[in-house]
């Protein structure tokens, strides 16, 4: 059926964006610079940090990982971000999730220099969101989702939009982007989470549904009105006997029974996860330019 969202067609389309971006900077003189910190050595961690620094390679952005061992001091890792903090030639800094359990990652991520925290995680870039105020930085898996949206021509003002998911990750910080008083959004939006009642009755009136629950294949046929736009955030790994790795990955929506009665969808790989990358490394750009400009 022809009504894929294709995130990896998108995502390459800003990835050329950004490249241009970066031509316009390095004539200036500026290369952008982006900095990974990676504690420890989660399987999971390492590839996706593998995979941001490998496009930002491609895109011409200076950017290099910093691995510290798993018993580092909280003390340690804060005085490397206060390095990465000072250092001018460094202009997005991404300290990469999940830390070892000593380590609080609120304490971590607020001291990230709002200037550079090209994830968006930071208090003040949380709170210009909020704000509907342009000069912070959007998180990266949110921002995506609504650049999903906006370039495949979803309607989104006026549309009753479901979020299933109240994370500080993706579901909030969606909700508010949808939210705003701008020609992009002014949508209707309800959050459910798992203290919620009738979720299913609120998806049945859902012209968009955004799936963020971490519950694997948790959005039925049956919670889906007829022609609504799905989008599939979740990353879950179930058991799979027949795989090489005895698992496999899938998201929060029973994509095969959805996907025939969805007005548009999004893969699982494929839709979402690629549109994450492409914000970080527009984001990291925007950090390189305005730190021009300042």
């Amino acid at each position: 059926m022809d009504n894929l969202i294709d995130g990896r067609r998108i995502a390459g389309d800003m990835h050329a964006e950004t490249a241009q971006r970066v031509t316009c900077l390095k004539e200036q003189g500026v290369v952008p610079g982006l900095v990974f910190i990676r504690v420890g050595e989660d399987p999971a961690s390492r590839v996706y940090v593998g995979m941001k620094e490998k496009k930002s390679q491609e895109l011409g952005i200076d950017s290099r990982t910093l691995v510290l061992d798993e018993s580092t001091t909280q003390e340690a890792l804060l005085g490397l971000i206060a390095d990465c903090n000072a250092d001018p030639t460094i202009h997005g800094i991404l300290v990469q999730a999940p830390l070892p359990p000593h380590i609080d990652e609120t304490i971590v991520f607020a001291s990230v220099s709002p200037q550079k925290d090209v994830d968006g995680f930071h208090p003040v870039n949380v709170g210009k969101l909020m704000l509907h105020q342009p000069d912070g930085f959007r998180p990266c898996t949110p921002a995506g989702v609504h650049s999903l949206l906006c370039r495949s021509n979803v309607p989104l003002e006026g549309a009753e939009v479901v979020i299933l998911g109240r994370g500080n990750i993706v579901g909030k910080p969606m909700a508010a982007m949808l939210l705003q008083k701008s020609p992009q959004a002014n949508a209707t939006v309800t959050l459910c989470h798992s203290r919620s009642q009738g979720v299913g009755e609120h998806c049945r009136r859902a012209d968009i549904i955004i799936a963020a629950m971490g519950v694997p294949h948790f959005l039925k046929k049956d919670m889906v009105k007829p022609g609504a736009v799905i989008i599939d955030v979740g990353v879950n790994r179930i058991a799979d006997p027949g795989s090489r790795t005895g698992s496999r990955l899938v998201g929060d929506v029973d994509f095969d029974a959805v996907q025939p009665i969805a007005g548009m969808i999004t893969p699982n790989p494929g839709g979402v996860g690629p549109m994450t990358i492409a914000m970080l490394m527009a984001n990291t750009v925007l950090a390189a330019e305005r730190a021009c400009s300042s």
